[in-house]
């Protein structure tokens, strides 16, 4: 399968341009060569960061709209196919619960077409109530995401209504690269950014824009939640068990083929951390911060603060890289940063 290209991107950032916010970046404490300290914890009692005096960034990307980088896949997906005039009359449709479809139905907004959203009978109200904020016809039908997912099919195919989906599809993926455009703008002498994967349309987009710019990329998935590093390693898309504290936003059973083909290129890394380390990053960015993300955005800064390295756990920089970590977004349970004992 061809992979998405760096035009692909390029022809999104101009789609996107004053329709979603810029990325915001910020430093981290520096961590001296000598010793990791930025302040996070990895869980072992010693200090733990980047390493050996790397320069970490933060990209800011949960103060996007609907709290998520998606906002930027839905923007160029809807926006795409109205400049095509394949936008139908009946909208969007899509079957997601969390941030594809809040950002579906954001958008849908914003091009002034109807989205509906099906969602399992038992999704949360909260979720529910969110959704119908943005304006979107949410159904719910049937009791596993499974069934709302089919019953989202055949509403395309009956009423007409265009099909998106959450990561698995070139416009979705560009529009996540646009991200990457931002960084690189920002950080021009970038060496390496660091992504969480579910399904893999934030890291296509973002590696793809990324190795243009001879940016390297580190692939960062929960250890029970590896659809990439899996497919990696059996050379071909396959199903995974998903059971992660991330498994909400990158629970994806399986890995696109877009992501596969992306991953398998020159200056990509792929690694695994453990659900303590994400919620040991998590709760240290709270705590030393104050900035609230969900599990997925603190599985990217995982990599540099785990506790377990080797053996495809882990990134550690080297001396002086400059790294860029993306944490991609912010719909959580606050309480949970609060309430949730400190990983041991």
């Amino acid at each position: 399968m061809s992979g998405l290209t760096y035009d692909d991107v390029k022809q999104a950032a101009d789609r996107v341009a004053g329709q979603v916010r810029p990325v915001s970046l910020a430093p981290m404490d520096p961590a001296p060569a000598s010793g990791i300290d930025n302040g996070i914890d990895n869980g072992s009692g010693s200090g733990s960061g980047s390493g050996s005096g790397a320069e970490t960034w933060l990209a800011l990307e949960y103060l996007q709209y609907t709290g998520s980088f998606k906002a930027r896949g839905a923007q160029n997906f809807l926006r795409a196919h109205r400049a095509s005039g394949t936008l139908p009359d009946a909208g969007v449709t899509i079957a997601s619960g969390g941030n594809a479809g809040l950002a579906c139905a954001w958008a849908a907004r914003q091009q002034g077409v109807r989205a509906t959203v099906f969602l399992p009978e038992t999704a949360p109200p909260v979720k529910v109530g969110r959704l119908r904020s943005y304006g979107a016809d949410v159904r719910l039908v049937g009791a596993t995401y499974g069934e709302a997912l089919a019953a989202c099919e055949e509403f395309a195919a009956t009423a007409g209504a265009l099909a998106s989906h959450a990561y698995d599809h070139p416009l979705i993926a560009a529009g996540a690269g646009t991200l990457m455009e931002e960084i690189h703008a920002r950080l021009p002498e970038l060496d390496t950014v660091v992504v969480s994967v579910g399904g893999g349309g934030l890291f296509t987009g973002v590696a793809t824009a990324a190795l243009h710019h001879g940016v390297r990329v580190v692939a960062v998935e929960p250890e029970n939640c590896r659809a990439l590093n899996a497919a990696l390693e059996a050379g071909r898309v396959v199903d995974v068990p998903v059971d992660s504290v991330a498994a909400d936003s990158l629970g994806a059973s399986r890995a696109s083929a877009m992501a596969l083909h992306t991953a398998g290129q020159e200056g990509v890394r792929s690694v695994l951390v453990t659900d303590t380390a994400i919620t040991a990053a998590r709760r240290t960015l709270w705590e030393d911060h104050r900035i609230a993300v969900e599990h997925a955005a603190s599985t990217a800064l995982a990599a540099l603060v785990s506790g377990q390295e080797g053996g495809g756990y882990g990134y550690r920089p080297a001396p002086g890289e400059r790294v860029c970590v993306v944490l991609c977004g912010a719909n959580t349970d606050l309480g949970s940063l609060t309430s949730a004992p400190v990983a041991p």
